[in-house]
């Protein structure tokens, strides 16, 4: 028996209607569709771990590695198509819990460990399975909309196309870094649009190409910073001169087990609402993300649920813990996957072959330096729109779902909060639904999820009050 007999009888390839050719092509698809976070991760991440002089280089070794762990409990333990990595959104909150609330960075990393361990232990005792099922479906698919809006907004800041008080930059036309990064996402778009695998990648490519083009024709980054609500970028582009490789971009002592000493600085009720915020988020984005992957592939039943979940919540589980440890964010399932499950993955094998392709990149993270600060902010942009999917399986015409599901779009980016959003959703769900007369659709589980959000807000406010 040789190697593709071996792989096709091991992950039941033929039965899920797939071959092994197709599993391999749908892991290279979905690795080229998401592998944009080995950048962007530790472009977010960077802006608050300080992990010394390889910071950025670092960050993508433990994003690859945390990535791969998660991807490996996937394709041989839940035996589903499905890529992990640290989760857009959540990575935005790390910094957020870092640079607003004043939290350690260290010390949010114990958060993102204890987050993982419960998740963990939650799981193997079916009970987050049982919450997404209690989930209201009109927060549910809204969701992921509001998350795509708040990574806009972000983006758009970072690329200095907005200012930080969200206007249009009003000398736009008058900066560079702000014309190649518009330019970069119209590119990155049209290669979207005519299908291009890897269209998020090439866009960050071209982006960084122009970058440097317009360095060497004598462009330089017009001046700015906090006090005209623009982000400060040093360099068009930083160059490829002092790209050195040696064992110091590969050793992440700095990063991995710092979450120990995290535990040392904990003040309780701040480290409660971190810990608490982030398993909020990351279990209601990655119940959100299985039930439309597992709907893409087929694979739900008749109630429109994935059978089986608590083996992919697992996965994510263990990615997160282990991206916990060794120093990065929340890991969780990408909707990116979905391009992959178009080209015909129906098994873990193709998570498999996206944990190998990951695998095979760090010998190029070195390179990752010379991109330009603002060209993987790039893929926020493009990301959101792919996130703003969902909204059309809203019943916009019914007031029980509208509402809920607007709140929670709408109070995402403008507050800066995945947090505050899904519990306003959460939160007016029950109340709507009592007293549009329809009390017989809530459940106890909703009036407790909402007492949950109220708890939430109580100890939120009450920790910026004190």
């Amino acid at each position: 028996m040789g190697l593709t007999d071996t792989l096709a009888a091991r992950f039941d390839v033929a039965e899920r209607g797939s071959d092994v050719g197709t599993e391999f092509l749908a892991g290279l698809t979905t690795f080229l569709t998401m592998s944009y976070i080995i950048v962007v991760n530790p472009v977010i991440l960077s802006n608050a771990i300080d992990a010394g002089e390889n910071t950025f280089q670092l960050l993508a070794v433990v994003t690859i590695l945390a990535s791969v762990a998660a991807m490996l409990v996937m394709g041989l333990y839940a035996d589903l198509p499905f890529g992990l990595a640290p989760g857009m959104g959540l990575n935005a909150f790390f910094v957020v819990v870092v640079t607003q609330l004043e939290v350690p960075w260290e010390t949010a990393l114990a958060a993102v460990f204890l987050e993982g361990v419960l998740f963990i232990a939650l799981t193997a005792v079916g009970a987050r399975e049982y919450v997404i099922k209690l989930f209201p479906e009109p927060v549910k698919l809204s969701v992921a909309a509001g998350i795509g809006l708040f990574l806009a907004l972000l983006g758009l800041e970072q690329m200095r196309i907005i200012t930080g008080s969200v206007s249009l930059n009003p000398v736009i036309a008058l900066d560079p870094i702000a014309i190649l990064a518009a330019v970069g996402i119209l590119l990155t778009f049209a290669l979207w649009a005519r299908g291009v695998r890897g269209a998020i990648v090439g866009g960050i490519v071209i982006t960084s190409g122009l970058a440097y083009l317009a360095s060497a024709l004598g462009v330089t980054p017009r001046p700015g910073g906090a006090d005209q609500g623009l982000v400060e970028t040093a360099t068009l582009a930083p160059g490829i001169t002092g790209i050195t490789y040696d064992l110091a971009a590969y050793d992440i002592s700095p990063l991995a087990f710092a979450f120990v000493r995290g535990f040392q600085n904990v003040e309780a009720l701040t480290f409660a609402l971190v810990v608490f915020t982030f398993f909020f988020v990351d279990f209601f984005d990655t119940a959100g993300t299985l039930t439309g992957l597992g709907q893409a592939a087929g694979m739900t039943d008749e109630s429109g649920d994935l059978p089986d979940i608590d083996k992919p919540l697992m996965a994510d589980a263990v990615g997160t813990t282990v991206g916990g440890m060794l120093g990065t964010s929340t890991v969780t399932t990408y909707i990116e996957s979905s391009a992959g499950i178009g080209e015909g993955g129906r098994t873990g094998l193709t998570a498999l072959v996206v944990a190998a392709l990951f695998l095979l990149t760090l010998p190029f993270v070195p390179l990752l330096s010379a991109i330009p600060s603002f060209a993987p902010y790039v893929a926020l942009v493009v990301v959101a729109v792919m996130m703003l999917r969902n909204v059309t399986e809203i019943d916009w015409d019914d007031l029980v779902h509208a509402i809920p599901a607007g709140l929670t779009i709408i109070i995402m980016p403008l507050t800066s909060s995945i947090a505050y959003g899904i519990a306003a959703g959460l939160l007016s769900y029950p109340v709507v639904a009592v007293a549009a007369g329809r009390s017989d659709e809530t459940r106890l589980g909703h009036w407790l999820m909402a007492l949950a959000c109220i708890g939430y807000f109580a100890v939120r406010f009450g920790a910026l009050v004190n």
